[in-house]
């Protein structure tokens, strides 16, 4: 699937992915971010709880988004492919500034939502403005490629990651997230080793990527983004090894971003952004 054309004088959403676990109150930098970008005050948010089973995951990013100072904040659950067709449900998304993702399991949303009216919905809505922002899996699920699930590890292991359609919001990078916390650069540049085109972007816990709709990474939270850029890939032996063995790559750039740096995905340059970087 292809992301949403923006029609002519529009500008596209921004797009933030979240790897999990954001602080969410005594100064919650990511989702006040958020809210600010979807408007402040005039923020209208819609949130989307499908990943998770648990039924107070919506409720309580509602209560968050409004302490935050949003207008609205409207969770609206889709628990069967029929429900993403319901034109009530649909009717939700109507007027919105902001769609946020929950966490839970990216693969329970790609079975619950890949293909159906709310996914091209939310792909259009982002086409038009509005800001799309998701956490955990919720972060992965934004992608075309999505990584549905893979083993844990630093070294890249033949079949030790599983790919997935994703919502299509872009083609131009895969998403992992709780990058540090569970130890998966193997699983990423896996992923990136059966097409280099994607860059890979590794989420550690209460950290974003804050994607503007000219296509500028900016970090933010208080963790570490991790850029695997392979566009000068020299060697990978995927094609070559085993299941289960190790995979031999080269010529890959790895970026460690902090909050304020920025990584630029139309020319792959990487920057210390706002970072103080004057010399005592």
């Amino acid at each position: 699937m292809c992301p949403s054309i923006s029609p002519t004088g529009k500008t596209r959403g921004w797009i933030i992915p979240v790897g999990g676990a954001e602080v969410k109150e005594n100064n919650p930098q990511i989702l006040s971010r958020f809210v600010e970008l979807c408007g402040g005050a005039n923020a209208r948010i819609v949130i989307i709880p499908s990943a998770s089973r648990l039924l107070e995951t919506g409720p309580k990013y509602e209560r968050i988004f409004m302490a935050l100072g949003a207008e609205s904040a409207v969770s609206v659950d889709f628990e069967t492919r029929k429900d993403a067709s319901d034109p009530k449900r649909l009717a939700v998304l109507d007027g919105v500034s902001g769609i946020f993702f929950t966490g839970g399991s990216q693969l329970r949303l790609a079975t619950l939502l890949g293909g159906t009216p709310v996914a091209k919905r939310v792909r259009e809505l982002n086409a038009h403005g509005v800001h799309v922002c998701g956490t955990s899996a919720g972060a992965s699920f934004m992608s075309e490629h999505m990584i549905a699930f893979g083993e844990e590890g630093s070294t890249p292991i033949a079949g030790n990651v599983r790919l997935a359609p994703g919502l299509g919001l872009t083609n131009r990078f895969i998403i992992d997230q709780h990058f540090r916390q569970r130890d998966r650069l193997g699983r990423l540049t896996a992923a990136l080793a059966y097409n280099p085109f994607a860059i890979g972007i590794g989420l550690d816990e209460d950290s974003a990527a804050f994607i503007s709709p000219e296509q500028e990474l900016e970090v933010g939270g208080s963790g570490a983004v991790t850029v695997v850029d392979a566009t000068d890939l020299e060697f990978s032996s995927m094609d070559q090894v085993d299941e289960g063995s190790p995979v031999c790559m080269l010529g890959l750039r790895v970026h460690i971003l902090v909050a304020g740096s920025t990584f630029n995905l139309h020319t792959r340059v990487a920057s210390p952004g706002s970072l103080v970087t004057s010399k005592k």
